[in-house]
């Protein structure tokens, strides 16, 4: 495997890197990544990146569970056993619907909210035992690292990442 070099800039300020990725993205430069100890907003809108289809899942997983509630509720009240419940008894799940709503509720949330942790750790390619992907530890606590490839253009992107705030620049062999 071919190791290559990357840049770490460092930045102790979300607004200073958000003007950072800005104006690297204005010099038509790839970022590879940006490691922060929290959420920035815009952030990802600055690096251009697309956005999530994850709220779509999460809403096919909550009618898939929908779904499963409805087939549960009326095979169990309706077709395996039905029972004469308050001296009403009523054979068609149309008219027991009311009675169900919780049911139908808690299995829509249960399995959208299961699945999708499920979804998003497969997605992230996180799972037990992986091992981090961080490279500096300072950006779970105060720092912000901007990583970005070099293709023999080490100056320049020096001299545009010191303009733009960088607390500490490095050139690294990523592998």
């Amino acid at each position: 495997m071919e190791s290559s070099k990357v840049i770490h800039a460092f930045y102790t300020d979300d607004e200073i890197l958000l003007d950072a990725v800005k104006a690297v993205k204005a010099k038509h430069h790839h970022i590879e990544e940006v490691f922060c100890p929290f959420p920035v907003h815009g952030l990802d809108k600055a690096m251009g990146l697309a956005p999530t289809r994850l709220a779509i899942t999460s809403f096919l997983y909550g009618i898939t569970g929908l779904a499963v509630a409805i087939w549960l509720t009326k095979y169990i009240m309706i077709e395996d056993w039905p029972q004469d419940i308050g001296g009403k008894p009523n054979f068609t799940w149309w008219a027991n619907m009311p009675a169900f709503v919780p049911i139908l509720f808690e299995l829509t949330v249960f399995f959208a909210a299961h699945l999708m942790v499920i979804t998003f750790y497969m997605r992230s390619r996180l799972w037990p035992f992986k091992e981090a992907e961080n490279p500096d530890p300072r950006t779970t606590d105060d720092h912000f690292l901007m990583e970005i490839p070099v293709h023999n253009n080490e100056v320049e992107l020096t001299k545009l990442l010191t303009n733009t705030g960088a607390v500490e620049i490095n050139i690294v062999d990523k592998h």
